[in-house]
This record gives C-alpha cells, structure tokens and sequence, in this order.
C-alpha cells in the first residue's frame, strides 16, 4: 500500500511513501529527451520531456513508479487491488499497458489540462510486462503546480476526478475516499471548545485535542483522512531546506513501520521502502529511504538531457550517521 501527496510553498512539491513487502531494487532514472520509449501497441515515442523518477532496477525499461517531467508534471502510481480493471485492445484508441502509462503521459504532457485531453483516447490494456512481471493493480496521482487528479482503471474505461485535497491512497476507489472527510469536518488544529454539556467542566488536560479522533491506523482509508489533515494543516516557510523536509514529514505522519502489517503470502512485513519528494519547479528528486534517513537528492538538469541513453542511480539504503564529537 502507498500514499502519495502534494505540498506548496513558494515551489510546488510532489511525491509518495512506497509501502509494499518487497524490493525490486528501486533505483533513480533519469530518461533523457532522445531515449526511445518503445511500446507494445502504439507507435514508439523516439523524442519526449526529460522525465527524472523512481523506477524498478529490474530491466533496462525504466519502470517507474513516480516520476516527473522536465515541465513540472508529475506522477504516482498506487495499489489499486481489487478494483483495478485493465481492458482488451479497442480499435480507434491509444492502447497503452499500465507499466508504459507514466512514460506515456510524462513524455506528452506538460500539466494537468494535457494529461485530460491524452486521456480522451486512452485505453489500458491488459498485457504483461514479462511472464515474470505481471501488471500491478494500479490507479494514479497525477498534477502540476496548480491542479491535481486521480486517474482510476475501471471496468466502464478511465475514471478521472478531480483532487481538491491532493492526497491519494489506496482502496476504495477515489469518491469514497473524498467523502469519508466528511466524518472528521469537526478535527481541528486548535483546543476545542467544551460541547459535551455545559453544566460540566471538562478541562483541555493535554495540547492537540482538536485532532482527537484522527485516525492513527495502517489501513488505506484511515491514511487518507490522517495525511489529507496533515497536508492541509501543515506550515513551513518558503525556503527549500524547510520545505522538503516538511514534505517529509507530511509523508512521515502515514509511513509503515516493518513488522506492524504482516502479509501471509510471501510471509513478510509491509513497509515504507521509500519516500520521494520532488520539487517540480526545479525538477530535483529528493528521496530517502527505510534504512537511511538522510535525504538524498538528484538534479534532473544536472544532466545531459539531449542523450540518448538511461542515466540510473542505485538508492543509497545504508543508514549515514553524522558524527560531531
């Protein structure tokens, strides 16, 4: 399971906790303007954005599962289990699998109102990437420094909403999600006032009461509701350094520890491999990881970006300690 967020100050902030059981050796991949994205269906994209994101250090495909371009659009794919819907090939469309659907977008794309014209004529069809690799059940958190969406594969074609809250999860689909905010319209970041009765005295004995009964558990429903409060009510000043480090913690409010969500099939722990931050305006990817909390950061415009050749970085997963004494 995941969550994926937004956060704006001066510059526009974008990216997801990777929650999941297992590592597939996650890797930074940066797919400069001239590399080739080949596709199954659809004619190859031989020039595109430059696109900086996560990707599975499994193939030389880059398989992301974040990424941005080089305009400041950006993408997350979740765990859509259950719900997610992939279709046969429809003549007349552009019919894309789901692991070539963030190139596809990210290479066309330059905001949010191009990603809903794009995807008019798009299809997801159900073809695997290897017989190794099947498709994951996916839906997508996708936006620009103004607007966001979520992107949903049902059995009735894309379903697309629009993100007022700039969060996502995982099930169920995206309107339950809104909608169940409607049950916290009373939390607040302030000490709440004595409703209960007014001929008994309860005192404010403790500091962030207006939050009582925000949900603190894993599920994907309570992690909605808990970073949709957290992200709305969140504070940091303009400057870069506190506003990558807010991000994080926004992301930290949601993030799963190994060994709370146990998984009978493999036998293992859920948990926060990652978590990405980008700065959109800037096209830097900042990450960090479970067994490293240092943040680590990559410049998309540090590189040749009229190559013709992948640029991958292994994520640094070994805990840096900083030692002053």
């Amino acid at each position: 399971m995941c969550t994926g967020a937004n956060y704006k100050t001066k510059n526009h902030y974008f990216g997801r906790n990777f929650d999941y059981e297992l590592s597939y050796h996650e890797r930074v991949c940066i797919t400069p303007r001239n590399y080739e994205f080949k596709f199954r269906i659809i004619d190859d994209i031989k020039t595109h954005h430059a696109i900086i994101g996560i990707a599975a250090g499994i193939d030389a495909y880059p398989l992301y599962y974040d990424a941005c371009n080089e305009k400041g659009l950006a993408i997350a794919g979740l765990n859509f289990e259950g719900n997610a819907v992939y279709l046969d090939e429809k003549e007349g469309m552009d019919n894309i699998t789901p692991f070539e659907f963030i190139p596809y977008v990210l290479s066309k794309a330059t905001n949010v109102d191009d990603v809903k014209k794009l995807l008019e004529n798009v299809n997801l069809v159900n073809i695997n990437f290897s017989e190794d690799l099947p498709l994951s059940p996916l839906h997508w958190l996708i936006s620009d420094k103004n607007k966001s969406i979520v992107v949903e594969p049902l059995e009735d074609g894309l379903k697309v909403y629009d993100n007022p809250v700039g969060v996502l999860t995982n099930n169920p689909t995206f309107d339950i999600q809104l909608f169940n905010l409607n049950n916290y319209r009373s939390l607040s970041v302030k000490t709440p006032d004595n409703t209960f009765a007014s001929n008994l005295d309860l005192a404010a004995y403790s500091r962030g009461m207006g939050a009582m009964g925000l949900p603190g558990d894993l599920s994907s429903m309570s992690r909605f509701a808990k970073v949709a409060f957290t992200k709305e009510n969140s504070y940091s000043g303009d400057g870069e350094a506190e506003s990558v480090s807010q991000f994080f913690h926004i992301l930290a409010s949601v993030e799963q520890q190994n060994g709370c969500t146990f998984i009978d099939e493999p036998d293992l722990y859920e948990y926060t491999i990652y978590s990405s931050c980008y700065n959109t305006n800037e096209s830097i990817l900042y990450y960090r990881t479970y067994n490293n909390s240092q943040i680590n950061a990559v410049k998309l415009k540090s590189e040749n970006l009229d190559s013709n050749d992948l640029i991958c970085y292994d994520l640094i997963n070994e805990e840096q300690f900083n030692f002053i004494n």
